[in-house]
């Protein structure tokens, strides 16, 4: 995809700028917040076996649940525990055509987890044995990388404590 160059890329860093400027409260005047965090990410699965190994097998995320989707008959809801009482949800919609993963406006780009950096490289090992492709890392950053699952979901493994994003501090606890 293209990125902005010269007077566009100007005219986008200032428009950030303005945003930030105008949005971002410093930590101490923010307000709390009006949830008690994410309970899941729910995002649809080509296919529930394949979705399974890939998370559970490969990854190491617990499957916690398959149950029948309660808004459509026939389709399965399935969790993994993804840590610190998160948990990442897929559907799948047995009889219905989805197009490919698009990196598109309303679409997960991608989902960051936080990980040690033990895990970090145990899960780049585990990558590496299974020819699974990844990006990273590289660009100077050099705890991350990125990986697609067989859904086309991009997730990245970001050795980062939560709450912090380049060692600073976003949330106030």
């Amino acid at each position: 995809m293209p990125q902005p160059e010269g007077a566009e890329l100007e005219a986008v860093r200032a428009r950030r700028a303005a945003l930030k400027e105008k949005y971002l409260r410093p930590m101490g005047e923010r307000p709390p917040t009006t949830v008690r965090g994410v309970h899941h990410l729910a995002l649809v699965a080509r296919d529930v076996e394949e979705t399974v190994r890939f998370y559970q097998d490969l990854l190491g995320f617990p499957l916690v649940e398959l149950v029948e989707n309660r808004d459509y008959r026939g389709s399965s809801h399935f969790f993994f525990d993804i840590g610190n009482h998160n948990l990442l949800g897929f559907f799948d919609f047995p009889g219905h055509d989805h197009p490919d993963y698009s990196e598109t406006i309303g679409a997960v780009q991608h989902l960051a987890l936080s990980t040690t950096q033990e895990s970090f490289d145990a899960t780049k090992k585990r990558l590496e044995e299974a020819g699974v492709d990844y990006i990273g890392p590289d660009r100077g950053i050099e705890n991350s990388i990125y990986i697609r699952d067989p859904n086309g979901v991009g997730i990245e493994f970001y050795v980062e404590e939560l709450g912090l994003f380049e060692g600073e501090p976003l949330l106030p606890y």
